[in-house]
């Protein structure tokens, strides 16, 4: 092994020891938001923290206040050798979803390391990630590391609530930030699963369902709860959330998804017939709640809203309905649901569009082999994500979107549950081994 083998071999391990630090240190801060930005702690801190660690290594940062004193963002560009190839896009959301202590077993604000994990919200979605960018990031700086072409890193905010103050704000405000940018990675793909015989195959993002986050409304006429009423808004939506909620979309199956399906056949030789395919996806265990979400669309009612006295009938009741629907899907789920609800109830939406690309080319040449000199005998699959990231964002700039979060995981942990659930947590050879794989692939992409 040569000296200047060696040398690099020293700094990276200090790169994936310091991955877990970060990590840890970016869970400790209470970035959770809640959706309403006058309630929104934390995302400052961490947007600061981050800045810190930046400019502590030389970098040059655009410090962005997007939407009030607590919404802040953080961009980075270090140049590559080829200046004149396409940039690539490394991002990452600061804030997390809102965590009940009582629930868990750790605190979720702890960043505690024991049991051979980093405990806390947001330590898989996904302050790992932001913890293992962030370490590449200042190991390339401390040991003038130049990389193919420029990379871009953002940390982002307010991801967590559609980016209206984060990768939405950017692009629509600050879209020179990303110049020349062709391609990105981030979260939620580059995790494995373990299927028959022990084989790991990794997940690599290529398409998301989008997102249409929809409010019903109902109106009735108001009076006292002792009398009969045949106009009650309470009894009218109710009908109408269980009609949607016990509602079966049709199977379809995209590109992307008959190619993982294809993928785990090669693999396993399970068969994944149409006319079965809930129970055949149902033989991949835990990862099977993901996978099984991609073979149609969903409208799930999340919330429900009403009344301001137990014997008083209001005129207004609402709902909060999370639907996420397949690429190319749009206008046949619109008429699906005005079909099931019927004329009389108000509908109000958000939309972020649904993200689509195909397993090919150099980048994802770059991701695979990445992978596998870390895991020889691997795979790696394509696959579509049920919910939805930052992508949707800066696929409106052209930029080509994957997840590409490496995590070499146990066979038997539930990593899926993991994401908004409690006792989040993510192993901490987990995050060395991505912290080496990301060194990897952004040495070669």
């Amino acid at each position: 092994m040569s000296e200047a083998t060696e040398n690099h071999d020293s700094a990276l391990d200090t790169a994936c020891a310091e991955a877990v630090t970060l990590t840890s240190d970016l869970i400790r801060i209470d970035s959770t938001n809640t959706g309403d930005p006058d309630t929104v702690v934390g995302e400052r801190a961490a947007a600061e923290y981050v800045a810190e660690k930046l400019t502590d290594v030389g970098y040059e940062i655009a410090y962005v206040e997007s939407g009030g004193k607590n919404r802040h963002n953080v961009i980075a560009r270090l140049e590559g050798a080829d200046r004149s190839r396409g940039a690539l896009l490394i991002h990452g959301h600061l804030d997390v979803v809102p965590a009940d202590p009582a629930e868990w077993s750790v605190h979720p604000f702890s960043g505690a390391v024991q049991d051979d994990y980093v405990w806390g919200r947001g330590a898989v979605d996904m302050k790992d990630m932001v913890g293992m960018t962030l370490a590449i990031a200042r190991h390339y700086k401390r040991n003038s590391i130049v990389p193919p072409r420029d990379i871009v890193f953002a940390f982002l905010a307010d991801e967590e609530a559609g980016g209206q103050y984060g990768a939405q704000w950017l692009v629509d405000n600050r879209p020179e930030l990303f110049e020349g940018v062709t391609e990105a990675i981030s979260e939620v793909g580059g995790f494995s699963i373990t299927l028959k015989d022990g084989v790991r195959a990794y997940l690599i993002e290529t398409a998301e369902k989008g997102i249409r986050w929809m409010k019903l409304r109902v109106r009735g006429t108001a009076g006292h709860g002792s009398m009969i009423h045949n106009d009650n808004a309470v009894t009218k939506l109710s009908e109408a959330v269980a009609r949607l909620g016990n509602h079966r979309f049709p199977l379809v199956l995209t590109d992307s998804v008959r190619e993982f399906l294809a993928g785990v056949t090669e693999i396993t030789g399970w068969d994944f017939p149409e006319d079965d395919i809930d129970g055949a996806v149902a033989k991949l265990g835990n990862i099977s709640r993901m996978i099984g979400a991609t073979l149609r669309d969903t409208a799930n009612p999340t919330m429900l809203t009403a009344g301001y006295k137990s014997n008083v009938i209001p005129s207004v009741a609402e709902a909060a309905v999370d639907c996420r629907v397949l690429p190319g899907r749009v206008e046949a789920f619109d008429r699906e649901i005005a079909d099931i609800l019927g004329p009389d109830i108000e509908r109000e939406w958000m939309e972020l569009p649904p993200v689509e690309t195909t397993f090919d080319g150099a980048l994802v040449d770059a991701m695979t082999a990445s992978v596998l000199a870390e895991d020889p005998g691997a795979k790696t699959l394509p696959y579509m994500l049920s919910g939805g990231t930052d992508a949707k964002a800066f696929q409106k700039l052209g930029i080509r979107n994957f997840g590409f979060s490496p995590l070499r995981l146990p066979a038997d942990l539930d990593f899926s549950a993991l994401f908004h659930g409690v006792d989040e947590r993510v192993p901490v050879d987990a995050l060395k081994f991505g912290t080496r794989v990301l060194d990897r692939f952004v040495r070669s992409a």
